[in-house]
């Protein structure tokens, strides 16, 4: 199979996709799309970058606009899960741009922003639905949102949503679904938990896997640089004296991390935005197009938006923290050399991330080249034989104690939904791992009749009310 025409597309889909330059169907692509349009259900393992949102759009287009459905109120016909606000847009700007064609409604829901516009599209009627899970289920508690009509129901990036906690939302809306429907699960990664998921959810799916599981992009260039804590900065502020680096995402692990590297960049005169779960939607919106269009050089993002930016040639990666989730390094060099580009990582690693280097090389099985000849290298990291030392502190980003995993944004932000309280500052979670958690001043000695009477009042506990559930948190990013 060597072009789109093969895969029997609508003529007005085919149109709309050569009008973006689509030529020769990905191996996801070409592996999958016959599957969907025959109406198997299918289970596809393909690394980011690798063209899954066209995987599973163009077949779905074509089959709504042979059946010509009029849209009904409240009532979509297909729903697309997707973990984070970036990711949900950006395949909702995708579905708009293969289905100019063709006369299909699309609404994208996600928590941040206003719900009322949200309402009004989905009683004026809607064919697809891109939808994160929690915006979702608030839509559909409220009424606004009736699944009985779904006919497909799509879960991209899996692995993801259940890193970030949405194992019950998922079930919850997969339940208001008829059984009698196409399930089709797209994941970069087949952890037990996604596996678990997909046997649950998919009957006798086809299974797609066009790469090895947990590679990284051929066509990166991977780069480590040995640097001290303290000189990281300064390293940053080196390399972007080479012209080159015109398009660059720089990942930290914390959003106060990426509030202060931002600050750095702009002071030194290069142009730089941060986007993370505590930015206001619009003001990460207004980000991603600016960086987009070439207005800014940089842009310095938490793991939140790993997965959820697309943005066409990018340069550059720089992990200028490096996860303490080995998948995610994957997930963010993948950023760059997409659609058959090429483009660069570069890995700062201080002593204290040593464990975390070594956890990804053994992901990705392979070495990443070092590099010395910068002005920063710290030969004593480089050269350590002692066995490295994970860093105190807890889960993604420094989650502390008690915060379920990765969580980080409020109910409809776009994180994890909190269950406890709301964190008072910055970081990327609620907690930053950064020492213990403060002592609650409020809470007493049992039998102390203060206790007591604090404890009866609602809200008298500043902890938050009702306890922490853990695994059974929600999120809705």
């Amino acid at each position: 199979m060597t072009d789109f025409i093969d895969l029997k597309l609508s003529k007005p889909i085919l149109r709309a996709i050569t009008e973006e330059g689509y030529k020769t169907p990905s191996p996801i692509q070409a592996g999958t799309i016959p599957s969907l349009l025959e109406g198997e259900d299918v289970l596809g393992i393909a690394q980011t970058g690798t063209g899954k949102t066209a995987a599973f759009a163009l077949p779905l287009l074509h089959k709504l606009a042979e059946a010509q459905h009029k849209a009904v109120s409240k009532k979509p016909f297909a729903v697309i899960l997707a973990p984070t606000r970036e990711l949900a847009g950006q395949i909702g700007e995708n579905i708009q741009d293969y289905a100019r064609y063709v006369p299909l409604r699309t609404k994208v829901v996600f928590g941040g922003t206003s719900i009322r516009p949200q309402i009004q599209a989905l009683f004026r009627g809607i064919h697809i639905l891109v939808a994160t899970p929690g915006r979702l289920l608030d839509l559909m508690n409220q009424g606004h949102c009736d699944l009985s009509n779904v006919q497909t129901f799509i879960l991209d990036e899996a692995d993801r949503m259940l890193d970030m906690g949405f194992i019950h939302d998922i079930r919850k809306i997969s339940a208001a679904i008829p059984k009698k429907r196409q399930t089709v699960l797209f994941s970069a990664t087949m952890p037990a938990t996604v596996k678990g998921l997909a046997d649950g959810l998919l009957r006798d799916p086809v299974t797609v896997e066009v790469a090895p599981q947990a590679t990284t992009a051929e066509k990166v260039d991977q780069q480590l640089m040995y640097v001290d804590q303290g000189d990281k900065r300064a390293l940053l502020d080196h390399l972007f004296k080479d012209s080159e680096m015109e398009k660059v995402i720089i990942f930290t692990r914390t959003k106060h991390r990426a509030d202060r590297v931002t600050r750095n960049l702009n002071q030194a005169g290069i142009t730089a935005a941060a986007i993370h779960g505590n930015k206001a939607q619009n003001a990460r919106q207004r980000a991603l197009k600016a960086f987009a269009a070439g207005e800014i050089r940089a842009l310095v993002a938490t793991d939140v938006a790993a997965r959820g930016i697309d943005v066409d040639g990018i340069t550059h990666v720089i992990n200028f923290e490096l996860p303490n989730e080995a998948d995610s390094y994957i997930h963010r060099i993948g950023r760059t050399a997409r659609a058959n580009a090429t483009g660069i990582a570069i890995a700062f690693c201080c002593e204290e991330e040593r464990a975390y280097l070594k956890d990804i090389e053994k992901i990705i099985r392979q070495s990443i080249p070092m590099v010395e000849d910068h002005p920063f290298h710290a030969a004593d990291v480089a050269n350590a034989t002692s066995k490295p030392v994970r860093p105190v502190q807890g889960g993604r980003g420094g989650r502390g104690r008690g915060t379920p995993k990765g969580g980080s944004g409020g109910r409809n932000s776009g994180g994890k939904r909190h269950t406890g309280q709301r964190p008072k500052s910055g970081g990327e979670n609620a907690n930053t791992g950064a020492g213990k958690p403060k002592k609650n001043k409020w809470r007493k000695k049992p039998g102390n009749k203060a206790a007591n009477k604090t404890g009866s009042k609602p809200g008298g506990n500043r902890s938050g009310g009702r306890p922490n559930s853990g695994s059974k948190s929600r999120a809705s990013h």
